[in-house]
């Protein structure tokens, strides 16, 4: 139970003092998206040849600049790069060699990425570290075992190197995907793939990223001009930053209710989490609050999540990155006319299209035990949009209130709706 005192913003007892000091962080963050004084946001670029990666850290950089965002851009550690102007010929050398050397440039990208993040940390401006490639890349060009083996003589945990290390991961899909005519080997003095060696490198490594709970792909659906806006597009709405006219993305989340899973062997490669989602109490009526607990293997990430009211007739979020302290400490301001809602996600790409696959578990409340939905962000609409064809779809629930997390949590709907009601006309101090 929460202190209703504490609610009403009256006096308190020394054991909700840290309760207290929690809810006036979530008023004040709710006043203003982005305000929060030096804000570090870790976005890794990555994608397959002649995907735009390039052109896109230069136009975000440029973006962010504008809005007065430091930059820092962290450079990639190619190996082709030491292989050309070091002399390193991998056909040269032995299966242990060639292990040792990954490895070597593994942990050099750790501390130059270290680096840069650490700068980051003692900018006096909101800073945007912008990767250019991730640490998981590298899993897609060594041996699966080989990566397991380099994982645990490095003590490297995969929940944090690829969920904890980055705020949010885009893929910038190659042009031998979709947009053929604009695949060129020309220029590049690494690059040499044919258009299906191009597609083979850009599907492993989309899937060394799957599983990040930030995870956006850029596809080929529109020209490349409008790809590079999606691209910036995509990282302003997940730091909750307007850009108005400024970019054209009409990017939203769609929801499926899903009758069937089927079996797990048609499913492509797919990475399979826990999570546990939280309301918490707000001050006001108009404002949600929730945290989320999300893990495999007991590793585990936080986040916590706050929606504000609805701005010019669009509900603006705000995500955060917490730590564990954080978490427990928001824990204890738990909603008690909420149910903590348990389920298995499934993450997945398929066709150029990332999907989440909610399975919900027993310990839910009735309304959504045993529930799946199947959810995804695009700029398509309608029946543009290809589903999955080994799920069993039922209907399309986006707008549907019924299958929103906030009310399949509450443990009493009527009750809710009846004190929502009687306090439309009061003080709800916004």
């Amino acid at each position: 139970m929460y202190c209703r005192r504490l609610i009403l913003g009256r006096n308190v007892c020394s054991v909700c003092v840290e309760l207290k000091r929690g809810l006036k962080e979530i008023y004040r963050m709710s006043q203003a998206v982005g305000d929060n004084k030096n804000k570090v946001y870790k976005v890794v670029l990555t994608g397959g040849p002649c995907g735009g990666k390039t052109t896109g850290q230069s136009r975000l950089s440029s973006f962010f600049e504008s809005i007065g965002w430091q930059l820092y851009q962290v450079p990639e550690e190619k190996m082709t790069f030491f292989c050309c102007s070091g002399g390193v010929k991998f056909t040269n050398l032995s299966k242990d060699q060639a292990y040792r050397f990954q490895e070597n440039l593994l942990k050099t990208m750790v501390q130059i990425e270290n680096t840069f993040f650490d700068l980051a940390k003692q900018s006096k401006q909101n800073c945007l570290v912008i990767c250019d490639r991730g640490l998981k890349d590298a899993s897609a060009y060594v041996d699966k075992d080989d990566w397991e083996k380099m994982k645990k003589e490095n003590n490297w945990d995969e929940v944090d190197i690829r969920d904890n290390r980055y705020n949010q991961i885009i893929h910038m899909v190659s042009a031998a995907n979709g947009a053929e005519p604009f695949y060129t080997v020309a220029g590049h003095k690494t690059r040499h793939e044919d258009l299906e060696g191009a597609r083979q490198l850009d599907k492993i490594t989309a899937a060394a990223w799957v599983g990040h709970p930030y995870f956006d792909v850029i596809d080929n659906n529109t020209n490349f001009e409008e790809k590079i806006n999606r691209m910036i597009s995509a990282v302003c709405n997940r730091l909750g930053i307007d850009v108005q006219d400024r970019l054209s993305s009409n990017s939203r989340k769609r929801k499926f209710l899903v009758k069937q899973v089927g079996e797990l062997k048609k499913f492509p490669q797919f990475q399979d989490f826990d999570v546990q989602h939280d309301y918490l109490v707000t001050p006001s009526r108009k404002m949600q609050a929730r945290i989320r607990k999300r893990g495999q293997h007991n590793s585990w990430t936080y986040t916590h999540t706050i929606r504000r009211p609805e701005i010019s007739n669009e509900m603006v979020e705000l995500r955060m990155v917490i730590s564990n302290r954080d978490y427990k400490n928001l824990f204890a301001q738990r909603d008690e006319r909420h149910s903590s809602i348990f389920k298995k996600r499934r993450c997945f790409l398929w066709n150029n299209q990332y999907f989440h696959l909610d399975m919900f578990e027993d310990s839910c409340p009735p309304e959504c035990k045993g529930l799946i939905l199947l959810e995804t962000y695009t700029t398509k609409t309608g029946d543009d949009l290809q589903l999955p064809d080994f799920l069993e779809i039922e209907k399309e629930v986006t707008n549907n209130p019924k299958f929103s997390m906030f009310n399949l949590s509450l443990k009493d709907p009527a009750q809710f709706k009846r004190e929502h009601l009687s306090s439309v006309t009061s003080d709800d101090g916004l």
